[in-house]
């Protein structure tokens, strides 16, 4: 029993202590899922009404921290950091995140509590209006005006 001990008191000094749902923590830049409230993607990123929407959410949790994937272009970043500072908002740039692809995410609002929100991803929580650009259907003529036009 006390080598099981030693060797676990040697495995966390040489590897570090496990960590709890690392591919999880690796997604969400390194904190859980269950702390987000709102989450963007690289592409996402660049689409200003995704930005305002992003605005709207940091207003609506001024204690929240927004989280930066290091791996986005520059430019990119330092809009992100210019909006944090701008709000008070504390920001932090991560750099163990990859980029793989545009869906990888990009930034995140979050807690340092559990919020359980359902929608994180902005473009679900605001979605795009749709409805606006539909036309409506032509009216159906009565069977004696298609006869006498």
């Amino acid at each position: 029993m006390a080598k099981d001990e030693l060797q676990q008191h040697l495995d966390k000094g040489r590897y570090g202590s496990p960590k709890i749902n690392p591919d999880e923590q690796r997604k969400y830049l390194g904190t859980f899922r269950e702390r987000c409230l709102v989450s963007m993607t690289v592409r996402e990123m660049s689409n200003q009404t995704d930005c305002e929407h992003l605005l709207m959410e940091i207003k609506k949790y001024p204690e929240g921290k927004l989280l930066i994937n290091g791996e986005v272009p520059e430019k990119v970043q330092q809009a992100f950091i210019k909006l944090a500072s701008k709000n008070a908002v504390d920001f932090t740039i991560v750099n163990d995140a990859t980029v793989e692809d545009e869906d990888s995410i990009g930034a995140l609002l979050v807690t340092d509590h559990a919020v359980n929100e359902e929608i994180i991803d902005i473009e679900e929580k605001y979605p795009a209006d749709t409805t606006t650009t539909e036309e409506k259907p032509k009216e159906k003529k009565s069977f004696f005006s298609r006869l006498f036009d």
